[in-house]
């Protein structure tokens, strides 16, 4: 049986920080106690000396578990897996680990200069070619697609932290202008996500496809 922390734990985050909110909605599906401290990033209050203590790089989220201080937000959702989570949400046979793991690497690759990066144009104001990487979200999303014609969740016939990890910048696409109605099973995938107990959402910015 996993076990529960002693106290809540601290997530450093940002409400519109896809990165902060994969770590806060694992938290939530988890019933994880948790205090949510938000960093001003329009200010720049993750560089300064206080905060580079804690994440060096500069980036939301860090999580703090009563003096465990990690941060990347899929390396948090590895701790949490193994200490709080089971092997339901990573799989601790090989070939399990290793289809979780490649979403991982998707995650941090293909979604983060995919949908990400376009939304990262829209919303923050991030100098990308809008065209290239929507492109690169459209391929992406049509790969996803195909995957989920197979199966209910990409890493297999459960959710484990592989859909954590993927799916709030794939819902959040449109504010990137990157369009979902194309693929009804990434749409279904979305939903199912959704119905998870414990399920939070992430704030929504009204603006690229997602203004309408």
């Amino acid at each position: 049986m996993p076990t529960k922390p002693s106290k809540p734990i601290r997530l450093y985050r940002h409400p519109r920080s896809g990165h902060s909110h994969r770590v806060e909605l694992f938290l939530s599906i988890l019933h994880l106690p948790t205090e949510l401290i938000e960093v001003d990033l329009m200010n720049g209050a993750h560089k300064q000396p206080s905060f580079l203590t804690l994440n060096p790089f500069g980036q939301v989220p860090v999580l703090d578990d009563n003096g465990t201080v990690l941060a990347d937000s899929n390396a948090i959702l590895v701790y949490l897996a193994r200490t709080y989570g089971g092997a339901a949400w990573l799989p601790t046979d090989a070939l399990g680990e290793a289809a979780v793991q490649r979403w991982l690497s998707i995650a941090a690759g293909q979604v983060a200069f995919g949908p990400a990066a376009a939304r990262l144009v829209t919303v923050f104001g991030a100098r990308f070619d809008a065209a290239e990487v929507i492109g690169r979200a459209q391929a992406l999303l049509a790969v996803m697609d195909d995957e989920l014609a197979q199966r209910a969740f990409l890493a297999g016939v459960a959710p484990t932290i592989a859909d954590v990890a993927c799916y709030t910048y794939i819902a959040h696409a449109a504010e990137g202008n990157v369009s979902l109605a194309a693929y009804a099973h990434v749409r279904a995938w979305l939903r199912r996500i959704e119905a998870l107990p414990g399920f939070v959402p992430m704030q929504a910015t009204r603006i690229g496809l997602a203004a309408a």
